[in-house]
Parts: structure tokens; sequence; C-alpha cells
């Protein structure tokens, strides 16, 4: 819900400053810098809750006529992969936050930390990632 959320304000967010900057000149100062922090925000939040619902694509030319035990381990295979590259997105967003922080890194129009963002990545990366495991070792669903 959160992900949704920091979607719909940065959609908002996006057609006041054009409309700001249409009609009056007047657009929301770093619209463009809010705009990358809220999608990153949003795509951390959300991809959680779509590897539980198993919603990422599955390209299932080769597999279709694959037996379920088939399926089911290429699943496996796919979610400890995603599950390593998440963890290790999740880590070094969490490192990332640390080196920017002690940097004291900010946005160029409207001064804001840049570990924030980085900071904000990394819990719903590792949260994705821990689901991803908990899927390869608790049975994967086959995909009919």
């Amino acid at each position: 819900m959160a992900g949704c959320c920091a979607a719909c304000l940065v959609a908002m967010l996006t057609v006041v400053s054009i409309v700001g900057r249409t009609f009056w000149s007047w657009p929301i100062p770093g619209d463009v810098e809010l705009t990358q922090f809220g999608i990153a925000l949003c795509i951390a939040l959300c991809l959680p809750w779509c590897q539980l619902q198993r919603g990422n694509i599955i390209v299932d030319f080769f597999t279709q006529r694959s037996g379920p035990r088939t399926k089911r381990w290429l699943d496996g295979v796919g979610s400890l992969l995603l599950a390593v590259m998440v963890g290790l997105l999740a880590w070094r967003s969490g490192a990332g936050a640390l080196a920017v922080g002690e940097a004291n890194e900010t946005t160029m129009i409207l001064g804001l930390p840049m570990w924030v963002s980085y900071a904000a990545l990394a819990p719903g990366l590792a949260l994705t990632s821990l689901i991803a495991l908990l899927q390869v070792f608790t049975g994967v669903e086959v995909r009919e």
C-alpha cells in the first residue's frame, strides 16, 4: 500500500508541476529529484508484494511442455537467483547509504540528503530476497 501511495503522490506531483510550468511558468522546484526518490521508493516497496504473489514476468515458451517437476525446479532456480541478486542490491544500497551519508551528499536543487533514498531501498529489497528464499525452501507453486 505504501508503494502504491508513493506512486500516486509522484503522479500528482508531476501533474501539478507540468500544469504549473505550462500555464504559469511555475514548476515545482526539484520535481525531478522528488520523482526519482518517489519512484525508487515505490519500486522497492512493491517488489516484495510482487514476489509474494508470483507477479514477476515468466517466459514459459520453452517450458510449456515440461512436466510439473521440471517447472518446479526451474521456478526454484529462478527464485534463488532473484534472492541472490536482490540480496546483493539490498546490501549495496545499505552500504551506499552509509557512504553517501558520510560524504554528506545532497541533491542539487532541494539540498535533500542523498543517503535517505539509498536507505529507503534496502528494506524492500531485503524483504524481496527473504521472500524468494522462503519460496525456494518451502516449495514453489507450479505455474500452469
